[in-house]
């Protein structure tokens, strides 16, 4: 049975809740929008648009035989703004609820004449070392809805800005010109030079782990290697699955993508499919790295149980014979002699030194 939560007293009344209803507060697409901007010719028209009226210059200018887009750039949008943005550019609802809630694996999608393409971002976590790092690689997310005429990109997480990516764009005005699969490339090659980037920023941790499991002075902590490699199946998840997107749009969908932004593509599966291959590298040597850390760890133990093994059969030396004259008996040698008890101290000491000696010379000690 469902359960409900009791209502405070200053809400109770006899015939339910008093008092008005809540209101709900919308927050305005403008808290949520980044930038938002009108391209023609390859060039950003000045002047500063909402997402409603820059899609309304875009028209006219198309009205006009001019080719036109806009891009609109969007933070972490709730679901309030996110439809306002999708009731203007016709978004399917399916696309927008995984926009709003993120958590997506990259994939692309086609919805009639709009793809929809969701990116993971990676940033490495700068530390001082693996053994004093929470966290190596930290993601994100970027989803982008393309159409003939515009591109709205979402964006989670603080480190995915996309200033950069804009301002590339701008200043080459050739690339603009190809229309917005020419953003969707890329926002998608920026994304996956990172992937590069971080990559390489992991590898130093790779070979550190490494030259510390393989150091015969350095104790080694598996929990280390199992955090890297939990990083590293992050990464992986991260980078994989978008090649198979990118396949896709570099071989489908050819009625909407132009032959010169496919071959621009081309060359961002490539750098995908080199970041995954060093992933898979990456993840087969911290496998390799944790069996050898095991090994170290067994062989450091065997080498603590010769020692303890040592210790004990020594003491067992003074404690066999102290046992032995602890029985109490009236009748036992050397009871009534005079130099029995430092005989028996000497007899102690001189066994207990060879087995010592022996130990040590065997490298137990």
């Amino acid at each position: 049975m469902p359960s409900f939560r009791a209502l405070p007293p200053s809400l109770r009344s006899r015939g339910g809740v008093s008092g008005p209803p809540a209101k709900n507060i919308h927050v305005p697409v403008a808290r949520a929008m980044v930038d938002c901007a009108v391209y023609s010719a390859g060039v950003r028209l000045p002047g500063k648009y909402t997402h409603a009226a820059a899609l309304d210059k875009v028209r006219e200018l198309e009205s006009e035989g001019v080719s036109a887009f806009v891009w609109v750039g969007l933070h972490e949008p709730d679901e309030h703004q996110m439809q306002a943005v999708a009731d203007v550019f016709d978004l399917h609802e399916l696309a927008v609820e995984d926009a709003v809630h993120a958590h997506q694996r990259p994939k692309l999608e086609r919805y009639d004449d709009t793809l929809f393409l969701v990116l993971k971002t990676v940033n490495y976590v700068e530390h001082e070392s693996v053994g004093k790092a929470r966290e190596i690689v930290e993601t994100g997310e970027i989803m982008i809805f393309v159409g003939a005429d515009f591109v709205v990109t979402v964006r989670h997480g603080d480190f995915s800005g996309l200033a950069g990516v804009r301002h590339e764009v701008e200043s080459s005005p050739a690339k603009c010109r190809l229309g917005p699969y020419a953003v969707m490339h890329a926002i998608a090659d920026h994304v996956v030079d990172s992937y590069l980037d971080v990559t390489d920023l992991v590898e130093t941790d790779i070979d550190a782990m490494e030259e510390n499991v393989f150091s015969p002075t350095i104790a080694t902590d598996v929990e280390h290697i199992y955090m890297l490699k939990r990083e590293i199946v992050e990464l992986r998840r991260a980078v994989a699955p978008l090649t198979l997107a990118l396949q896709r749009l570099n071989g489908d969908h050819n009625d909407l993508i132009s032959k010169e932004v496919r071959r621009y593509i081309r060359d961002v599966l490539d750098h995908n499919t080199q970041a995954a291959d060093r992933i898979t590298t990456y993840d087969d040597l911290l496998s390799s790295l944790v069996q050898a850390a095991l090994g170290k760890v067994a062989m450091q133990q065997n080498v603590d149980m010769r020692k303890i093994s040592a210790w004990v059969a020594i003491a067992a030396v003074p404690t066999a014979v102290a046992g032995i004259y602890g029985m109490n008996f009236e009748h036992m040698p050397e009871l009534h002699w005079t130099y029995g008890y430092p005989a028996v101290l000497l007899v102690m000491f001189t066994v207990c030194s060879l087995l010592y000696r022996t130990f040590r010379h065997n490298g137990w000690l």
